[in-house]
């Protein structure tokens, strides 16, 4: 039996935030739910990172949204919003990323759901809170990014602000969710009772940064200030980072110099000693570049793993997904749908018991399940009384 079999959850979410959330209860055993607007859609069906699309459907709608079952619904029709609510009476977890101030002018907040169904999970994802000064700007991955200070610690000094090449705030902010979620669940079952679990895009981002704020925060509020060159973490002494060799790229992970020295054929690194590992970063670095760039990664690789030199080969996808490493962890799958379509993606992270969840249904037609939902939990009006 999965953890959360048995769990009803209403995704009123679109794009990659407040989906994500629910793509972790679903592989959690949840039963997810996806309203889409009656027509078009979530948003996200449409928004391509290739020229590739799956049945219609852009593949990052297809990543986010398996195993969920799809009622479309006009939230701006009476009837429709009725039909939620009546939904949401049978609920036991809501997920919006609606703009601040949206869904309450809908009839569906916190108050007015809470009110309905006292038992339910009320989650919310924004942009950068419920007020204040940025309340009104898009929630969008890369503004986030820069707005949180994190872009200032990727790449080299000279490289002004650099994003990560992932939508990293979404993610990030959709496994908080489903961390905060699953905790009033826990409370639920203790006291009977729903909660209101909120965060947004700059509070996720700001987690990410905990270690390296705390440090600023504690040390005079000095800046971090990156390598200018090979650059990985702005706090870390050399020889943290990624270099060429001849044939590819070998990332040193933090070690103390001296133990570097001993396996390397760099005699020069003797030389240096104390806390020149932070004071002489680049020079040192430039030293262990030149030296690396003259044989193979396998040959580094058997040389200074034996030696717990903390290192590893830089791979791209292809070469992963060939290592048996990688194999063994079981993470592709293929799911399908009812028109025929099939979809190469990932499995969720989590084992429980030995298991990893393994999901069948690829991510669902818009309304795909509209008419089975309205019957199973009765959407449909009550008919008018007969004269």
């Amino acid at each position: 039996m999965s953890p959360l079999e048995g769990l009803l959850v209403v995704d009123l979410s679109q794009f990659l935030s407040g989906p994500s959330c629910a793509l972790r209860l679903a592989d959690l055993g949840a039963r997810v739910i996806k309203v889409e607007r009656t027509g078009s859609g979530d948003i996200c069906r449409s928004l391509y990172l290739t020229d590739t699309d799956v049945g219609g459907d852009s593949t990052l709608f297809h990543a986010i949204n398996r195993s969920k079952e799809s009622l479309d619904l006009d939230l701006k029709n009476p009837e429709d919003v009725e039909a939620l609510r009546r939904l949401l009476l049978q609920a036991d977890v809501l997920i919006q990323n609606f703009r601040p101030g949206v869904i309450e002018r809908l009839g569906l907040g916190w108050d007015a759901v809470h009110a309905l169904n006292p038992r339910l999970v009320y989650a919310g994802v924004s942009g950068y809170g419920e007020d204040g000064p940025w309340v009104g700007l898009p929630g969008q991955d890369l503004l986030a990014q820069s707005l949180s200070g994190v872009t200032w610690l990727n790449g080299d000094a000279k490289d002004g602000p650099v994003p990560l090449g992932l939508s990293v705030a979404d993610m990030l902010a959709g496994h908080v969710l489903t961390e905060g979620i699953l905790a009033a669940l826990v409370r639920r079952g203790i006291t009977g009772k729903g909660a209101l679990v909120q965060t947004s895009l700059l509070e996720a981002l700001i987690d990410l940064q905990f270690e390296l704020l705390t440090t600023y925060l504690n040390d005079g509020n000095r800046l971090p200030q990156r390598a200018q060159f090979r650059n990985a973490n702005a706090y870390l002494s050399a020889p943290y980072g990624l270099y060429p060799t001849r044939d590819g790229y070998l990332a040193l992970a933090m070690m103390p110099l001296d133990q570097l020295t001993q396996h390397l054929p760099l005699p020069q690194l003797r030389e240096y000693g104390g806390n020149d590992a932070f004071t002489k970063r680049d020079e040192i670095k430039r030293l262990i570049a030149k030296t690396l760039a003259q044989q193979n990664t396998a040959h580094w690789l058997e040389r200074l793993r034996p030696a717990d030199v903390w290192c590893a080969e830089v791979l791209d996808w292809p070469s992963l997904l060939q290592e048996d490493a990688f194999r063994r962890l079981d993470m592709l799958q293929t799911v399908r749908r009812a028109d025929g379509v099939s979809v190469k993606t990932t499995r969720g992270p989590l084992r429980i018991d030995g298991r990893r969840a393994l999901a069948g249904r690829a991510a669902p037609l818009i309304g795909e399940h509209s008419a089975a939902l309205r019957a199973e939990f009765k959407l449909f009006p009550e008919p008018a009384p007969t004269p």
